[in-house]
């Protein structure tokens, strides 16, 4: 990658592809769209160029602003952009004279004179030039010239990238360092110069390097202790304990200090610059009573440290291995383990594969501790039901990724690796799912989840490669990756932290419709939900309940309200509550003609379910909300929502198959 920051040194750039921003922490926003900039260079024999300004033009515009801080300082941007694989960086000095230029001259004297850019990728809201005046519609003046072409930037993506740029430092200001780094796309680090401290930290044991971070405007975390990895630069990092505040157990020390203790580490740093990932948060800074006290609180926070960095605390840290546990929730299905379990020892190597128990009054803990004591047993003690059965039992395992799998599931060689993967490649996907196909046909989809599930407008759940109770057969016409809005709940993978950060799923649903609304939350906070055909596995489907049991239908029917009310907007509820209505009484209208009785009233029994608990659920609303904003990435995610109505289209359209539900224009398969 080459770096300007003279524009009189550039050089003549071929089919140049330009992009203009600040680029503040090159986070997963940003790297979207240097994918697309790479991309569309590569395409066009051209080079990629990353347009940004030094200094920030808002420490000259405003330089009263003690506020204003930055993720990253220019020389770690420009590090993050080689990683990106950008071609050229060009840091464009920017003076109170600079701002000044209209926008005819920003344009002419500026972009066309220095850069004569092939495309220019830019946000629908860019402003440039003195006052702003500036805009994309006034740079479609020069592209209908054919001095170059717009690409632009959808306000989705814009409003995207802005939010979690916000999201991060609020993350950062909070200590919250592992909903930044996931962000982020890597650890939150910093540089600095190690300088001469007062050496205390050798008469205890525990020497430090301090540290000076030039750059007034980084931005440095909140005071307190964190877990990190630290090296001189262009070397791996070793784990370190990372202090920041002011030192309030020494006496006469209250100026703020950075300082880092390597944990496999003698020698000496000083005048060397040394870059620190900061990976977790321990505890605050406190006052201790003596340097007694001070090298025992350290010694503690060491363990927890070497714990929080995990087995290898030397390895860099984009090259840990995600860990991954399976977790089988069985209710009296002996059976079921007997015929499915071995397919996953034999098939999931380095996971750890874990049976909960919910109270069954069968042998199965029994059966397991004799035959297979390598599967880890939690004895749940009563039957919590499916959601809250996976609560209890997730809350006492740690992992990075769950895979929450059915008792009635086969899986298949290389399974868990495509998803797995992908989910390591992309941190903003939060679930995702396997193909599922029948076990009983294994040449036809699987009701639970078939390749991703979608749901229409008017809140109805439906599969790509099924319908309602079509099971299409598998040609391989649905195997590649997609977007989609739900993941099934019998083979479902999901982040750990963020099962918990999203309250897991609602207990009260017993079973069905839990992981929809779980998913559902998680879109809303700008999550992705995924399926990856080329990992299958094979569900019998039903093992536990009959899909058109009374006891299924009164379920799925109440638990599906239950997601609406906590989910859809409140004017949308308005009109779409009472449609539901309407349309679960045709449904029960089918019922009936089938003579399916029991069907019926089970349908009544739901809405009286619903009505009762009417209160509780928009109080979990309200929860939700504040959950989500929290917790929020992007604008909410509406991949996998069909504009239209599913019962429409199937039953008045006789639309049997997924790929001819949509039009060619938005088919995504």
């Amino acid at each position: 990658m080459r770096i300007f920051t003279d524009l009189q040194d550039l050089p003549p750039f071929r089919h140049a592809v330009l992009t203009i921003g600040s680029f503040d922490g090159v986070h997963s926003g940003h790297r979207r769209i240097l994918e697309k900039v790479q991309a569309l260079a590569d395409e066009h024999g051209g080079e990629s160029i990353v347009l940004t300004f030094e200094p920030h033009p808002r420490t000259v515009l405003h330089p009263e602003d003690a506020t204003f801080k930055l993720i990253t300082t220019s020389a770690e941007k420009i590090y993050l952009l080689e990683q990106c694989g950008v071609d050229n960086v060009v840091l464009a000095p920017f003076t109170p004279e600079f701002s000044r230029q209209s926008a005819r001259e920003y344009v002419e004297d500026f972009i066309i004179r220095h850069f004569h850019p092939a495309f220019i990728v830019i946000g629908y809201d860019h402003r440039f030039g003195a006052r702003r005046e500036g805009d994309i519609a006034f740079l479609r003046q020069y592209e209908a010239q054919r001095h170059f072409s717009i690409i632009e930037i959808s306000a989705q993506e814009v409003d995207e990238i802005a939010v979690s740029s916000t999201k991060i430092r609020k993350a950062l200001d909070t200590s919250d360092l592992v909903h930044a780094n996931r962000l982020l796309e890597y650890p939150y680090f910093f540089s600095g110069t190690v300088v001469e401290g007062n050496r205390i930290g050798r008469t205890i044991g525990f020497p430090t390097a301090n540290i000076r971070i030039d750059d007034p405007h980084k931005l440095i975390l909140p005071n307190g202790i964190y877990a990190a990895r630290a090296g001189a630069a262009g070397k791996v990092g070793t784990g370190a304990m990372l202090y920041i505040g002011q030192r309030p157990t020494i006496a006469g020390a209250d100026a703020k200090s950075i300082e880092v203790h390597l944990l496999h580490f003698e020698g000496d740093l000083y005048g060397q610059t040394l870059r620190v990932e900061v990976l977790d948060f321990i505890r605050n800074d406190k006052k201790l009573d003596d340097l007694n006290a001070l090298k025992a609180q350290i010694e503690a926070d060491r363990i927890e440290i070497v714990r929080r960095l995990g087995a290898n605390p030397d390895a860099p840290s984009k090259k840990k291995e995600t860990g991954v546990a399976i977790v089988i929730l069985n209710y009296n299905t002996r059976r079921h383990l007997e015929t499915y379990l071995p397919s996953v020892l034999a098939n999931s190597p380095g996971a750890r594969i874990i049976v909960a128990d919910n109270g069954s009054p069968d042998d199965s803990i029994a059966f397991l501790r004799e035959h297979y004591p390598e599967v880890e047993v939690l004895d749940l003690h009563q039957n919590h039901g499916f959601a809250q059965g996976y609560n209890e039992a997730l809350a006492r395992v740690k992992s990075d990724i769950y895979v929450i799998l059915n008792s009635d599931v086969e899986v298949t060689p290389g399974w868990m690796e495509p998803v797995l993967e992908a989910m390591r490649e992309n941190p903003n996907i939060a679930v995702a799912q396997p193909k599922i196909l029948s076990w009983n046909d294994k040449r036809r989809f699987e009701y639970a989840g078939a390749s991703g599930g979608w749901m229409d407008y008017l809140g109805y759940p439906f599969c790509r490669g099924r319908i309602f109770s079509q099971n299409e057969v598998d040609d391989g016409q649905y195997d590649t990756p997609q977007e989609c809005f739900w993941a099934a709940g019998a083979a479902f993978f999901i982040r750990a932290d963020l099962y918990h950060a999203f309250g897991g799923f609602d207990g009260d649903y017993f079973a069905h419709n839990e992981e929809i609304d779980l998913c559902w939350r998680l879109k809303r906070a700008g999550y992705a939900v995924w399926c990856f055909p080329r990992s299958v596995v094979y569900h019998l489907g039903g093992g536990t309940l009959e899909y058109e049991s009374p006891r299924k239908v009164f379920l799925n029917f109440r638990n599906s309200l239950f997601t609406l009310l906590k989910n859809e907007p409140g004017a949308k509820l308005l009109w779409l509550l009472p449609a539901r209505f309407l349309l679960d009484g045709l449904a029960g209208v089918r019922f009936f003609l089938k003579g399916q009785f029991r069907a019926i009233w089970a349908i009544v029994r739901a809405h009286f379910s619903f009505y009762d608990n009417f209160g509780k659920t928009l109080q979990k609303r309200r929860s939700i909300e504040q959950l989500i904003e929290k917790q929020r990435i992007s604008s909410p995610n509406k991949q996998g929502v069909y504009p239209g109505s599913i019962v429409f289209a199937h039953y008045a359209r006789r639309i049997k198959l997924f790929s001819k539900l949509l039009k060619p224009s938005t088919k995504n398969q």
